[in-house]
């Protein structure tokens, strides 16, 4: 995975993440909207051959790099937890 900012302000990113596709995208974009300080996400794949997709985040009064950041965190504890719970439940 490679991550290029395009564009930064203080309320504003537009990122592009090389290498992923809807299923890291979509889950992420998820996430974000779950935070009250992120007013938009939205993301892009031009064509899934040739082109990576681009990440925009737009927030109230939050740095868009830490709203990331905190719904990353949030992911992998979701996961996280997900892979405990397969765990237990399969090796009965």
């Amino acid at each position: 995975m490679n991550i290029k900012i395009i564009e930064k302000t203080d309320n504003e990113i537009r990122m592009e993440i090389g290498g992923e596709s809807h299923t890291l995208l979509n889950t992420l974009k998820s996430t974000l909207l779950d935070d009250p300080g992120v007013e938009l996400v939205t993301y892009d794949i031009k064509h899934p051959n040739i082109s990576e997709p681009v990440l925009y985040v737009r927030t109230n009064d939050v740095d868009p790099i830490t709203a990331i950041k905190e719904a990353s965190q949030r992911l992998v504890e979701v996961y996280e937890e997900f892979k405990t719970v397969i765990i237990k439940e399969t090796d009965k």
